[in-house]
């Protein structure tokens, strides 16, 4: 693989893309990134702090700044995304134009379950929802946000995903 790869998953929240983006990074011998993470370590506020205090505007600014100082950096990574990250500010041109993107598209009950079964302490907005309330509203972010997703370079879709299936996508699409 090549020394300067650089791999940003995308997805709805709960598809997978930290748990995936670990296994895939560690497989890959390569460091591992959370977007949400360098957000908080960069500007010293919790990503819930950022929306009450500043409000999605602010936080949507601050993703796409980090976002763009990670897509700059010179070393191969894996990098997961926040769901909302490609929809905003022109992000998945960004992404795409520095980036293999990798699309993890998980059915929706499964995501629900994942949620339920984190009991949502780090994910403000499915605080307090049922199974049902969640449903909906993955339905709704699935909606918004699937022309986005859709454009990515490589799509996994199902539920157990494998770092030798997106191997041989990734070898497929650098061959090309």
């Amino acid at each position: 693989m090549k020394n300067d790869l650089k791999v940003v998953l995308i997805g709805l929240p709960g598809s997978g893309k930290s748990t995936f983006g670990r296994q895939l990074a560690l497989a890959l011998h390569f460091p591992y990134y959370d977007l949400d993470t360098l957000i908080e370590e960069r500007f010293s506020l919790k990503i819930p702090e950022i929306f009450s205090r500043y409000g999605e505007g602010r936080f949507r600014e601050m993703e796409t700044e980090t976002l763009e100082e990670v897509l700059s950096w010179e070393k191969a990574y894996v990098l997961a995304s926040g769901g909302g990250c490609p929809c905003f500010n022109d992000n998945m041109d960004r992404i795409n134009e520095k980036a293999i993107s990798v699309y993890l598209d998980v059915p929706l009950e499964e995501i629900s379950e994942r949620l339920e079964a984190s009991k949502v302490q780090n994910r403000p907005m499915f605080q307090g929802m049922g199974s049902g309330e969640i449903i909906l509203k993955l339905k709704s972010l699935q909606a918004q946000r699937d022309s986005y997703y859709r454009q990515a370079k490589i799509k996994l879709s199902g539920t157990d995903f494998s770092t030798e299936l997106l191997f041989s996508e990734l070898i497929h699409l650098l061959k090309n």
